[in-house]
């Protein structure tokens, strides 16, 4: 947008008529004296007889009227049983057993470790570093019966032998 030159603008578009500060004083003097003569114009707003005198009285009496306000007790009977039943209600569940949910060794199955180490590409030098020096006792491992005919059924349906040949 164009700015028109308006920091250039020196005057302000408003004239006054010629003397017309000089003759202020006079004009405004035989204003109020033609007033006070003739009395002031109307404003059409009337106030009662004795409106100030008695509003002081009126405003006190009604900040002085206290209405009774109905008192409600939070303690009754109705609250105590709510606040009861819910206290009981986080008691018990915090005395269950449903946060105690601890898994040991024991629980897990021999299927599951193995599916995990599978899905997981766990090496077997990874497994081997979790072992120590003792031995594991026999008490502790699984004892599967395997026959000569169940072995080569399995090893042909399931096992990939060419990549046991490569190994």
């Amino acid at each position: 947008m164009k700015r028109n030159k308006l920091d250039n603008i020196n005057a302000s578009g408003f004239k006054v008529p010629k003397d017309y500060f000089e003759n202020f004083e006079y004009t405004l003097m035989d204003n109020i004296k033609v007033e006070e003569v003739i009395g002031t114009p109307e404003t059409g707003f009337d106030v009662p007889k004795h409106y100030f005198e008695t509003l002081e009285d009126r405003i006190v009496a009604n900040v002085a009227e206290k209405k009774d306000t109905k008192v409600i007790s939070l303690l009754n009977r109705k609250t105590i049983v709510y606040i009861s039943g819910i206290a009981a209600a986080i008691l018990l569940l915090f005395n269950l057993s449903i946060f105690n949910d601890r898994v040991s060794i024991e629980d897990l199955e021999a299927a599951t470790v193995e599916n995990y180490i599978l899905d997981e590409d766990i090496s077997s030098y990874e497994i081997a570093s979790l072992f120590t020096e003792e031995l594991p006792s026999e008490d502790g491992l699984v004892e599967y019966n395997l026959d000569a005919e169940n072995l080569e059924e399995y090893l042909l349906n399931n096992a990939d032998i060419e990549s046991y040949m490569v190994e």
